[in-house]
């Protein structure tokens, strides 16, 4: 079975089946996960966007589009740790 990295709020890690995963996204909108999942990938990539993107499959100005809409909804955006 396929696992999925979830980041949690503490430095331990936590590793989820997707069967585990799925109940958690019930109730949310496709627009909320995908936010998430952005937000999420940024993190983890340090705020950088080429690796975020090249991660998600998206491109960079997709990627930038995005976060210029959550930025722009006051959604707090990971900055690139240099």
């Amino acid at each position: 079975m396929t696992t999925v990295h979830v980041a949690a709020s503490d430095p331990g890690a936590q590793f989820l089946a997707p069967n585990q995963i799925v109940p958690m996204l019930i109730g949310a909108t496709v627009d909320e996960v995908e936010r998430e999942l952005v937000l999420q990938t940024l993190a983890r990539c340090d705020g950088n966007r080429t690796r975020a993107s090249r991660v998600l499959g998206l491109s960079v100005r997709t990627l930038r589009n995005k976060i210029r809409l959550y930025a722009a909804s006051g959604i707090d955006v990971p900055a690139c740790q240099d």
